[in-house]
């Protein structure tokens, strides 16, 4: 689904299951760039689901530094700090070795530059101070990362733990 030309919402909202202490055991995160979505699961199922926008308006995988989209694939949050500008941010371990090898392939096959590097740097992280407005409207603006609501971003740094499994699909 676009956003762009077939949403009719005028402000998505996050969607949680009622559960007085949070989410219960391991969580996983799903992020639906197609839906711009990010769905967390814990140990009952379906957690929460929360708005999200990306880099390009382009959905399309990653696939070197530079060209503002997000990766695709299975990854982990290795880390996860404050940030003085995005609120909170969770780093994932963008490039994996499945993401290595869908870089080489593209180089190989002249898809991308013989001298493209592969990025770095992809986390899940708040938008500028007072511009959540950018989530409503579904406003891609980041290099490749994740971008969520300030509240949003906050809740989920306070419940998510370093290792918890990540998957960014369309």
């Amino acid at each position: 689904m676009n956003p762009h030309t077939t949403r009719t919402v005028a402000s998505p909202k996050a969607t949680k299951r009622t559960h007085a202490n949070g989410p219960v055991g391991t969580i996983s995160i799903i992020i639906d760039k197609s839906d711009y979505e990010l769905s967390v699961y814990d140990a009952e199922g379906w957690y929460a689901t929360y708005p999200v926008v990306f880099g390009s308006d382009n959905l399309d995988d990653k696939k070197m530094e530079g060209d503002k989209k997000t990766p695709e694939g299975s990854f982990r949050i290795i880390s996860k700090r404050i940030h003085e500008k995005w609120y909170r941010f969770l780093a994932i371990d963008y490039p994996t070795k499945e993401s290595w090898a869908k870089f080489n392939a593209r180089k190989q096959r002249g898809e991308i530059p013989a001298n493209a590097s592969i990025g770095g740097a992809i986390g899940i992280h708040g938008t500028w101070p007072k511009e959540d407005y950018i989530i409503d409207k579904y406003k891609n603006w980041t290099l490749g990362c994740i971008s969520m609501k300030k509240n949003h971003i906050l809740e989920l740094y306070d419940y998510t733990p370093v290792g918890t499994s990540v998957v960014i699909r369309k």
